[in-house]
Protein backbone atom coordinates (compact mmCIF):
# COMPACT_ATOMS: atom_id res chain seq x y z
CA UNK A 1 0.00 0.00 0.00
CA UNK A 2 1.45 3.54 -0.55
CA UNK A 3 1.89 5.90 1.45
CA UNK A 4 1.88 10.26 0.51
CA UNK A 5 4.71 10.74 2.94
CA UNK A 6 6.21 7.45 2.53
CA UNK A 7 6.24 7.12 -1.54
CA UNK A 8 7.41 10.31 -3.13
CA UNK A 9 9.30 10.75 -6.41
CA UNK A 10 12.95 11.20 -5.23
CA UNK A 11 14.11 14.90 -4.78
CA UNK A 12 16.19 16.05 -8.44
CA UNK A 13 18.68 18.62 -8.26
CA UNK A 14 17.36 20.98 -10.03
CA UNK A 15 13.99 20.55 -8.06
CA UNK A 16 16.58 21.06 -5.35
CA UNK A 17 17.84 24.15 -6.69
CA UNK A 18 14.54 25.98 -7.75
CA UNK A 19 13.81 25.87 -3.79
CA UNK A 20 17.21 27.37 -3.42
CA UNK A 21 16.25 30.46 -5.42
CA UNK A 22 13.00 31.33 -4.39
CA UNK A 23 14.89 31.34 -0.85
CA UNK A 24 17.34 33.69 -2.40
CA UNK A 25 14.61 35.93 -3.47
CA UNK A 26 13.23 35.78 -0.23
CA UNK A 27 16.61 37.13 1.54
CA UNK A 28 16.74 39.57 -1.71
CA UNK A 29 20.45 38.69 -2.03
CA UNK A 30 22.95 38.24 -4.76
CA UNK A 31 25.24 36.50 -2.43
CA UNK A 32 25.51 32.09 -2.50
CA UNK A 33 22.33 30.76 -0.84
CA UNK A 34 22.80 27.09 0.38
CA UNK A 35 20.16 24.67 1.59
CA UNK A 36 21.69 22.26 4.62
CA UNK A 37 20.44 19.28 5.06
CA UNK A 38 19.29 20.13 9.34
CA UNK A 39 18.38 21.92 11.64
CA UNK A 40 19.61 25.58 11.29
CA UNK A 41 21.92 24.61 14.36
CA UNK A 42 23.89 22.83 11.59
CA UNK A 43 24.69 25.92 9.65
CA UNK A 44 25.47 28.08 12.72
CA UNK A 45 27.70 26.06 14.05
CA UNK A 46 29.00 24.83 10.07
CA UNK A 47 29.48 28.88 9.30
CA UNK A 48 31.57 29.74 12.83
CA UNK A 49 33.78 26.93 12.18
CA UNK A 50 34.69 27.64 8.45
CA UNK A 51 35.05 30.95 8.58
CA UNK A 52 36.83 31.31 12.34
CA UNK A 53 40.02 29.25 13.59
CA UNK A 54 43.25 30.43 15.02
CA UNK A 55 44.21 34.20 14.31
CA UNK A 56 41.02 35.02 14.46
CA UNK A 57 40.03 37.90 17.00
CA UNK A 58 35.66 38.13 17.31
CA UNK A 59 33.61 40.43 18.75
CA UNK A 60 30.64 38.27 20.01
CA UNK A 61 27.76 40.10 21.14
CA UNK A 62 25.27 38.56 24.03
CA UNK A 63 21.60 39.60 23.78
CA UNK A 64 20.75 35.95 24.25
CA UNK A 65 21.41 32.02 25.35
CA UNK A 66 22.41 31.89 21.10
CA UNK A 67 24.78 34.58 21.44
CA UNK A 68 26.84 32.83 24.25
CA UNK A 69 27.04 29.42 22.02
CA UNK A 70 28.48 31.09 19.69
CA UNK A 71 31.28 32.20 21.55
CA UNK A 72 31.84 29.07 23.35
CA UNK A 73 32.38 27.99 18.98
CA UNK A 74 33.99 30.54 18.51
CA UNK A 75 36.68 29.75 21.35
CA UNK A 76 36.33 26.12 21.00
CA UNK A 77 37.71 26.87 16.95
CA UNK A 78 40.73 28.79 18.67
CA UNK A 79 40.10 32.21 18.11
CA UNK A 80 40.27 35.38 20.76
CA UNK A 81 37.22 36.17 21.99
CA UNK A 82 35.41 39.59 23.42
CA UNK A 83 32.22 39.26 24.48
CA UNK A 84 29.62 42.10 24.31
CA UNK A 85 26.74 41.33 26.84
CA UNK A 86 24.23 43.02 27.37
CA UNK A 87 21.03 42.57 29.56
CA UNK A 88 18.48 40.49 27.96
CA UNK A 89 15.89 42.82 28.72
CA UNK A 90 17.33 45.32 26.12
CA UNK A 91 19.00 45.24 22.83
CA UNK A 92 22.72 46.05 21.92
CA UNK A 93 23.05 49.19 20.03
CA UNK A 94 25.44 50.25 17.32
CA UNK A 95 27.28 52.77 19.98
CA UNK A 96 28.18 49.70 21.90
CA UNK A 97 29.43 47.92 18.95
CA UNK A 98 31.73 50.80 17.65
CA UNK A 99 33.14 51.08 21.19
CA UNK A 100 33.96 47.61 21.58
CA UNK A 101 35.92 47.25 17.77
CA UNK A 102 37.44 50.52 18.29
CA UNK A 103 38.59 49.64 22.23
CA UNK A 104 40.08 46.47 20.09
CA UNK A 105 40.98 47.56 16.44
CA UNK A 106 42.06 44.02 15.63
CA UNK A 107 38.79 42.38 15.35
CA UNK A 108 38.25 40.62 12.77
CA UNK A 109 34.97 38.84 13.12
CA UNK A 110 31.19 40.14 14.60
CA UNK A 111 29.12 37.34 15.30
CA UNK A 112 25.27 38.46 16.57
CA UNK A 113 21.64 36.96 17.05
CA UNK A 114 19.46 39.42 15.20
CA UNK A 115 16.05 38.39 17.39
CA UNK A 116 16.40 35.98 20.58
CA UNK A 117 12.67 34.15 20.37
CA UNK A 118 13.96 32.99 24.14
CA UNK A 119 14.11 36.57 25.68
CA UNK A 120 11.94 38.27 23.25
CA UNK A 121 14.58 41.06 21.85
CA UNK A 122 15.37 42.34 18.71
CA UNK A 123 19.03 43.85 17.44
CA UNK A 124 19.01 46.78 15.10
CA UNK A 125 20.79 45.27 12.47
CA UNK A 126 21.11 47.60 9.42
CA UNK A 127 22.92 50.36 12.37
CA UNK A 128 25.20 47.73 13.38
CA UNK A 129 26.25 46.42 9.73
CA UNK A 130 26.93 50.15 8.83
CA UNK A 131 29.53 49.89 11.95
CA UNK A 132 30.84 46.78 10.78
CA UNK A 133 31.78 46.96 7.70
CA UNK A 134 33.13 50.58 7.94
CA UNK A 135 35.46 48.61 10.38
CA UNK A 136 36.34 46.15 7.79
CA UNK A 137 35.23 42.81 10.12
CA UNK A 138 33.18 39.90 8.86
CA UNK A 139 29.63 40.12 9.88
CA UNK A 140 27.81 36.93 10.94
CA UNK A 141 24.21 36.99 11.84
CA UNK A 142 21.58 34.33 13.21
CA UNK A 143 18.54 35.59 11.53
CA UNK A 144 16.62 31.87 12.82
CA UNK A 145 13.63 33.62 14.59
CA UNK A 146 13.97 36.95 13.08
CA UNK A 147 13.29 35.81 9.01
CA UNK A 148 9.43 36.11 7.96
CA UNK A 149 8.89 38.20 11.36
CA UNK A 150 11.30 41.53 10.54
CA UNK A 151 12.90 42.38 7.60
CA UNK A 152 16.63 40.47 7.14
CA UNK A 153 18.61 41.76 4.35
CA UNK A 154 21.85 40.55 3.92
CA UNK A 155 23.41 42.66 1.40
CA UNK A 156 21.70 46.15 2.56
CA UNK A 157 23.14 45.50 5.60
CA UNK A 158 26.77 43.63 5.05
CA UNK A 159 25.79 40.62 6.35
CA UNK A 160 28.44 37.81 4.97
CA UNK A 161 27.20 34.91 6.69
CA UNK A 162 23.48 35.11 7.79
CA UNK A 163 21.46 31.65 9.00
CA UNK A 164 17.86 31.03 8.66
CA UNK A 165 15.83 28.94 9.79
CA UNK A 166 12.28 27.81 8.72
CA UNK A 167 10.59 26.54 11.76
CA UNK A 168 9.52 30.07 13.56
CA UNK A 169 8.27 33.31 11.52
CA UNK A 170 8.39 31.65 8.11
CA UNK A 171 5.94 29.00 9.83
CA UNK A 172 7.96 26.05 8.35
CA UNK A 173 9.77 22.89 9.01
CA UNK A 174 12.89 22.65 11.99
CA UNK A 175 14.67 20.01 10.12
CA UNK A 176 16.25 21.98 7.13
CA UNK A 177 17.97 25.41 6.96
CA UNK A 178 19.94 27.75 4.69
CA UNK A 179 22.43 30.49 4.86
CA UNK A 180 23.68 33.49 2.34
CA UNK A 181 27.26 33.68 1.80
CA UNK A 182 29.43 36.66 1.01
CA UNK A 183 32.23 36.14 -1.44
CA UNK A 184 34.21 37.28 1.38
CA UNK A 185 33.24 34.52 3.69
CA UNK A 186 34.09 31.79 0.75
CA UNK A 187 37.34 33.37 1.04
CA UNK A 188 38.15 33.40 4.74
CA UNK A 189 36.73 30.12 4.80
CA UNK A 190 38.96 28.67 1.79
CA UNK A 191 41.53 30.38 3.57
CA UNK A 192 40.96 28.86 6.80
CA UNK A 193 43.07 25.44 6.85
CA UNK A 194 41.17 24.52 9.89
CA UNK A 195 37.71 24.79 8.04
CA UNK A 196 35.96 21.97 8.12
CA UNK A 197 36.14 20.02 4.78
CA UNK A 198 35.04 16.39 3.59
CA UNK A 199 32.23 16.94 6.85
CA UNK A 200 28.50 17.13 7.49
CA UNK A 201 29.57 20.66 9.03
CA UNK A 202 31.58 22.12 5.81
CA UNK A 203 30.00 24.85 3.72
CA UNK A 204 33.43 24.57 1.47
CA UNK A 205 31.94 21.05 0.45
CA UNK A 206 28.73 22.86 -0.89
CA UNK A 207 30.72 25.90 -2.11
CA UNK A 208 33.07 23.27 -4.28
CA UNK A 209 30.69 20.51 -5.42
CA UNK A 210 27.59 22.47 -5.36
CA UNK A 211 27.49 25.75 -6.10
CA UNK A 212 31.01 25.83 -7.93
CA UNK A 213 29.76 22.71 -10.10
CA UNK A 214 26.49 24.65 -11.66
CA UNK A 215 24.23 22.83 -8.81
CA UNK A 216 23.75 19.53 -10.93
CA UNK A 217 24.96 17.22 -8.40
CA UNK A 218 23.59 16.80 -4.45
CA UNK A 219 26.48 15.77 -1.75
CA UNK A 220 24.18 13.63 -0.48
CA UNK A 221 20.21 12.03 -0.22
CA UNK A 222 18.56 15.44 0.59
CA UNK A 223 15.96 15.71 3.56
CA UNK A 224 12.90 15.16 1.02
CA UNK A 225 10.02 15.45 3.49
CA UNK A 226 11.49 18.72 4.99
CA UNK A 227 12.50 19.91 1.48
CA UNK A 228 9.15 19.70 -0.08
CA UNK A 229 7.50 21.46 3.47
CA UNK A 230 10.04 24.26 2.64
CA UNK A 231 9.04 24.59 -0.70
CA UNK A 232 5.03 24.68 0.41
CA UNK A 233 6.00 27.11 3.32
CA UNK A 234 7.70 29.49 0.75
CA UNK A 235 4.70 28.90 -1.76
CA UNK A 236 2.80 30.58 1.59
CA UNK A 237 4.81 32.83 2.00
CA UNK A 238 4.33 33.62 -1.34
CA UNK A 239 0.99 33.93 -1.76
CA UNK A 240 0.32 36.11 1.47
CA UNK A 241 3.28 38.31 0.25
CA UNK A 242 6.17 38.99 2.59
CA UNK A 243 5.18 42.30 3.92
CA UNK A 244 2.00 40.61 5.02
CA UNK A 245 3.65 38.02 6.91
CA UNK A 246 5.37 40.65 8.67
CA UNK A 247 2.69 42.68 9.39
CA UNK A 248 0.86 40.19 10.76
CA UNK A 249 3.78 39.45 13.10
CA UNK A 250 4.18 43.22 13.77
CA UNK A 251 -0.03 43.05 15.04
CA UNK A 252 0.14 40.03 17.29
CA UNK A 253 3.33 41.09 19.01
CA UNK A 254 1.84 44.57 19.55
CA UNK A 255 -1.22 43.03 20.80
CA UNK A 256 0.69 40.85 23.10
CA UNK A 257 2.34 43.28 24.88
CA UNK A 258 -0.56 45.71 25.23
CA UNK A 259 -3.32 43.02 26.21
CA UNK A 260 -0.43 41.78 28.78
CA UNK A 261 -0.60 45.37 30.24
CA UNK A 262 -4.05 45.95 29.99
CA UNK A 263 -4.66 42.79 31.88
CA UNK A 264 -4.17 43.85 35.38
CA UNK A 265 -3.15 40.63 37.02
CA UNK A 266 0.85 41.72 37.27
CA UNK A 267 2.20 40.68 33.87
CA UNK A 268 4.40 42.80 32.29
CA UNK A 269 6.67 43.09 29.24
CA UNK A 270 10.28 41.59 29.82
CA UNK A 271 12.14 43.17 27.55
CA UNK A 272 11.52 47.30 28.55
CA UNK A 273 11.51 49.13 25.39
CA UNK A 274 8.80 48.13 22.52
CA UNK A 275 11.30 49.03 20.06
CA UNK A 276 13.95 46.82 21.13
CA UNK A 277 11.00 43.49 21.41
CA UNK A 278 11.30 41.12 18.78
CA UNK A 279 7.65 40.53 16.40
CA UNK A 280 8.18 37.01 16.48
CA UNK A 281 7.79 36.16 20.33
CA UNK A 282 6.51 38.23 23.32
CA UNK A 283 8.38 37.56 26.60
CA UNK A 284 6.40 38.59 29.73
CA UNK A 285 7.35 38.30 33.70
CA UNK A 286 4.99 37.24 36.03
CA UNK A 287 4.54 38.38 39.26
CA UNK A 288 6.23 38.61 41.99
CA UNK A 289 5.76 35.19 44.11
CA UNK A 290 4.55 33.20 40.70
CA UNK A 291 5.82 30.46 39.06
CA UNK A 292 5.86 31.21 35.35
CA UNK A 293 6.38 27.17 34.67
CA UNK A 294 3.11 26.42 37.00
CA UNK A 295 0.97 29.52 34.66
CA UNK A 296 1.98 28.24 31.56
CA UNK A 297 1.05 24.61 32.75
CA UNK A 298 -2.41 25.31 33.97
CA UNK A 299 -3.08 27.52 31.14
CA UNK A 300 -2.02 24.34 28.84
CA UNK A 301 -4.37 21.88 30.70
CA UNK A 302 -7.27 23.84 29.38
CA UNK A 303 -6.22 24.46 25.57
CA UNK A 304 -2.98 22.41 25.10
CA UNK A 305 -2.85 24.49 21.48
CA UNK A 306 -1.85 27.48 22.71
CA UNK A 307 1.28 29.20 21.42
CA UNK A 308 3.29 29.36 25.71
CA UNK A 309 5.89 27.86 27.01
CA UNK A 310 8.00 29.17 30.13
CA UNK A 311 11.38 30.78 29.83
CA UNK A 312 14.16 28.29 29.27
CA UNK A 313 16.97 27.81 32.25
CA UNK A 314 16.75 30.05 34.99
CA UNK A 315 14.06 32.25 33.35
CA UNK A 316 11.73 29.07 33.54
CA UNK A 317 10.47 30.34 37.03
CA UNK A 318 9.96 34.10 36.12
CA UNK A 319 9.38 34.79 32.29
CA UNK A 320 6.62 33.24 29.91
CA UNK A 321 6.75 33.47 26.53
CA UNK A 322 3.96 33.35 23.66
CA UNK A 323 5.19 31.83 20.49
CA UNK A 324 2.80 34.47 18.28
CA UNK A 325 5.27 33.26 14.95
CA UNK A 326 4.43 31.29 11.75
CA UNK A 327 0.46 30.32 11.47
CA UNK A 328 0.08 32.11 15.04
CA UNK A 329 0.91 35.36 13.93
CA UNK A 330 -2.45 36.53 14.71
CA UNK A 331 -3.85 38.86 17.34
CA UNK A 332 -6.66 36.77 18.27
CA UNK A 333 -4.41 33.58 18.72
CA UNK A 334 -2.41 36.42 21.03
CA UNK A 335 -6.04 37.68 22.63
CA UNK A 336 -6.69 33.38 23.42
CA UNK A 337 -3.20 33.44 25.46
CA UNK A 338 -3.98 35.95 27.37
CA UNK A 339 -6.78 35.11 28.51
CA UNK A 340 -5.55 32.16 29.61
CA UNK A 341 -2.98 33.34 31.48
CA UNK A 342 -5.21 35.74 33.27
CA UNK A 343 -7.73 33.01 34.40
CA UNK A 344 -4.93 31.11 35.56
CA UNK A 345 -3.02 34.58 37.38
CA UNK A 346 -6.63 35.27 39.05
CA UNK A 347 -6.90 32.27 40.63
CA UNK A 348 -3.20 32.26 42.03
CA UNK A 349 -3.24 35.90 43.25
Amino acid sequence: MTHPLLDLTPLSAERFAAIEDRVTRLLSTEQDVVIMQGEALLPLEGAIRGAAGPGTTALNVITGPYGQTFGDWLRDCGATVYDLAVPFHTAVTADQIRDALAEHPEIDFVSLVHAEAATGNTNPVAEIGEVVRAHGALFYLDAVASVGAEPVLPDAWGVDLCVIGAQKAMGGPAGVSAVSVSERAWARMAANPAAPRRSYLSLLDWKQRWVDAGRKVLLHAPAQLEMLALEACVDRIEAEGLETVMARHAAAAAATRAGALALGVGLEPYVYEASNAAPVATTLRVPVGVDASEVVAAALAVDPSLPLVAGGGALASSMIRVNHYGPAADPVVAGACLTALRTVLAATT
